[in-house]
């Protein structure tokens, strides 16, 4: 986690100036995963040409960035909020 000391802080809901060390604000950690269950595969699956499948996926990926395929597969958020924007978000995180 970056230094929080480092550049000012801002609650993201309200933008209130938030103080570190005052005990005014939550960090909320945000974690996406792509599904990590293996695939299945069926007969027609295995049957398949293995070279032309890996060949057609480095064609999607030759596209992307290295951030825009990492993003399909994980992304961190933090989000900064203030005390009373916390409570407010965590009753309905969604919103």
């Amino acid at each position: 986690m970056a230094d929080s000391r480092s550049k000012p802080l801002f609650c993201r809901r309200c933008g209130r100036p938030l103080t570190p060390g005052c005990g005014d604000f939550y960090i909320v950690r945000i974690e996406a995963l792509a599904d990590p269950t293996p695939p299945s595969f069926s007969r027609e699956d295995l049957q398949r040409d293995v070279r032309a499948e890996w060949e057609r996926l480095l064609q999607q990926l030759r596209h992307l960035s290295e951030q825009e395929a990492l993003d399909q597969v994980y992304h961190e958020m933090l989000l900064y909020l203030c005390a009373s924007c916390y409570r407010q978000w965590i009753a309905e995180p969604v919103r």
